[in-house]
C-alpha cells in the first residue's frame, strides 16, 4: 500500500465502521444512489484522514511543544521544515485529507447533473445536499432547515436510505489512494523547495 519509511507509512486508526449502501438492485439502476454511495465513501475517507492528522498533531504538541492548533499557527509546509520526525508524515496526512475532501466536493458538484429515477434516489440527492461539508454560513438560515424538513417528509413516505456493512478493504484502498497521492505531492514540493534553495544560495 505504502512503503515502510516512517515518513510515508499510513497509521490506520479505523475503528468501528459506519454503514454503507449495499443494496445493489436500486443502486445499479439509479445514478443518484451510485453518486451518493461514492460520496459517502469519499467523505468517510476524509474523516479518517482528519482523525489521523489530529492524532499526529496531538503527538507533536505532546512531544515537541509545537502549538499547531493556536492562533497564527504555522502552515503544514512550515511544519514539515521543522525538526520533528513527524512533520513529513503530518504534511502527507494534511494533503491526503485535502485529496479526499476534494473528491467528495466534486461528487457534490455532480448532483445537479445526475437524475434520480426513484424516490430513494431523490432522498439520496437531498442527503448529500443537507450533509455537505461546505461553508454554508448559518445552517439555521433559509433554505437549510426547509430542505431538511422536505427530506424528513420524503423519508416518512418512502423510507430511509438502505444500509449495509462497510467494506474495510474498500475503505483502506480509498484512504491509501489519497495517501499515496499526497506522498508524491509532498516529495515534489520538497524537491522544488530544495531546487529553489540551491538557486538562492548560488545567487547569493
Amino acid at each position: 500500500m505504502v512503503d515502510s519509511d516512517n515518513t510515508t507509512t499510513l497509521p490506520f486508526v479505523i475503528g468501528r465502521q459506519r454503514d454503507e449502501l449495499e443494496r445493489t438492485g436500486l443502486q445499479a439502476t439509479d445514478s443518484a444512489l451510485r453518486l451518493w454511495s461514492e460520496w459517502q465513501r469519499a467523505r468517510y475517507a476524509s474523516l479518517l484522514l482528519c482523525r489521523i492528522q489530529q492524532r499526529m498533531e496531538a503527538r507533536m504538541i505532546a512531544n515537541t511543544g509545537i502549538q499547531v492548533l493556536t492562533a497564527g499557527e504555522p502552515t503544514p509546509w512550515q511544519l514539515s521544515m521543522s525538526a520533528t520526525g513527524l512533520d513529513s508524515e503530518h504534511l502527507i496526512a494534511c494533503e491526503a485529507e485535502v485529496f479526499a475532501m476534494t473528491e467528495a466536493l466534486k461528487l457534490q458538484d455532480s448532483i445537479a447533473e445526475v437524475a434520480a429515477t426513484s424516490l430513494i434516489g431523490v432522498i439520496a440527492k437531498l442527503e448529500m445536499i443537507v450533509g455537505a461539508d461546505r461553508d454554508i454560513g448559518d445552517p439555521t438560515d433559509f433554505p437549510w432547515p426547509h430542505i431538511a424538513s422536505v427530506l424528513d417528509d420524503l423519508k416518512a413516505i418512502a423510507g430511509s436510505l438502505p444500509v449495509g456493512s462497510r467494506s474495510r478493504e474498500r475503505t483502506r484502498s480509498d484512504v491509501a489512494r489519497h495517501w499515496e497521492s499526497a506522498v508524491k505531492l509532498v516529495a515534489a514540493l520538497k524537491k522544488e523547495g530544495a531546487a529553489e534553495f540551491r538557486g538562492d544560495v548560488a545567487v547569493s
